[in-house]
């Protein structure tokens, strides 16, 4: 049923629809919405499931790790500075193989304080073992939480999932999106059937302490698990799309790329300005691409690779900065190509950072720049004046 929802309510529906049987969150801006309006679906009786206040987004954390040890499918959100302060049980959660499903409405690390969007939280948990998905919109907001459930509660994966939309633009947003009736998610999502809980009348332990004769061999099994997840993805994805009548999701999505000379390569909300872009520019015969990059862990190496290796000229856009070296998606994308034969001229672009404004003339900017030589870290829309007072 099609309906004009903000985004965080939609997420909050869809995720009653996945029936989580215990929620826990501290409110932290710009999720708050999410969490407050599932306070109120289960306060009002619309779905069975205990809410647990905490006291802060680690014990919020704490709180469904232990749920779903126990077998109880469970859901979290958090931005920013509060995901960082769940890191260390974002990386038990991972660690002891447990399919929590979290909503990451992004928002720029402090310091300076900043409460605009940008990917550098989830960015900086990359390496915990979570999955993680990026929205471009709304629609696909709905559609991920709905996917991930079963990606993560799959009996070979195991492991939990981060859906990532972009603070405000998406969180805040309105958009008419089609809301899946509570048949249609059943029939896609089944009840979750853990392998192994914790269990008085089974007694078992998890997350023990272990010497390293143990703890390679577990790191090493998530990191195999990530490549049965890549597999997993595209058929989870064709599933969704004949239950729900749409496509949603996947590992990638190539927009226009079939003759293509140059191509944007980016993540979330970006992406719609940037097909906008492509569009305009397509209408003036320039012959220009967009590779959204939907899951970037685990990270798709053979998809970019195939979608990118014959096109000339590839620009990296990304909303995230790693101090000291090249920006994080730039340095994964080279990598691909490193020691290949075939290798498109790939620079890399900053933009966005704590909220500053995505224009189309910003794109068009990136655009323009891409030449015969690689650009290894651009600013776009840097303010010079600012430099002298903020350094």
């Amino acid at each position: 049923m099609n309906e004009l929802l903000e985004g965080s309510q939609a997420v909050a529906e869809a995720v009653r629809l996945c029936k989580p049987g215990v929620i826990s969150a501290y409110p932290i801006t710009p999720q708050t919405h999410i969490v407050e309006e599932l306070a109120s679906i289960i306060a009002d009786g619309k779905l069975n499931a205990q809410f647990v206040n905490v006291e802060s987004e680690h014990s919020a954390a704490s709180v469904v790790l232990g749920s779903v040890a126990t077998g109880v499918r469970s859901f979290t959100a958090t931005s920013s500075q509060g995901l960082l302060l769940m890191a260390e049980v974002v990386f038990n959660i991972a660690g002891m193989r447990l399919p929590v499903i979290m909503t990451c409405a992004n928002r720029a690390i402090s310091a300076p304080l900043n409460i605009w969007n940008d990917h550098q939280d989830a960015i900086t948990v990359r390496d915990s073992g979570w999955v993680q998905m990026h929205a471009e919109n709304i629609q696909e907001a709905i559609d991920l939480h709905i996917q991930a459930y079963r990606i993560g509660e799959a009996p070979k994966i195991m492991l939990p999932v981060m859906v990532n939309m972009d603070g405000f633009i998406l969180t805040h947003g309105l958009e008419v999106v089609d809301m899946p009736t509570q048949e249609q998610v059943d029939s896609f999502l089944p009840a979750y059937t853990p392998l192994y809980k914790l269990d008085v009348e089974n007694p078992l332990t998890l997350g023990p302490l272990v010497d390293p004769d143990y703890y390679m061999e577990a790191r090493f099994a998530v990191s195999e698990t990530h490549k049965d997840v890549l597999k997993l993805i595209p058929l989870i994805q064709a599933e969704f799309q004949r239950t729900f009548g749409r496509s949603s999701g996947g590992l990638i999505e190539a927009y226009r790329l079939d003759d293509a000379q140059k191509v944007i390569v980016a993540m979330g909300s970006v992406c719609g300005t940037t097909k906008d872009v492509i569009d305009s520019l397509r209408s003036k015969g320039k012959k220009v691409g967009l590779l959204k990059i939907v899951t970037y862990r685990p990270f798709p190496i053979d998809a970019i690779y195939q979608a990118l290796k014959d096109i000339p000229k590839v620009a990296v856009l990304e909303k995230a900065v790693s101090i000291g070296s090249y920006s994080p998606l730039l340095s994964e994308i080279r990598s691909i190509f490193s020691g290949k034969k075939k290798s498109p001229v790939i620079s890399g672009f900053v933009i966005g950072l704590g909220g500053r404004d995505i224009t189309i003339d910003s794109i068009k900017e990136v655009y323009k720049r891409l030449g015969p030589k690689p650009i290894s870290e651009e600013y776009i829309d840097l303010k010079p004046e600012l430099l002298e007072e903020t350094i």
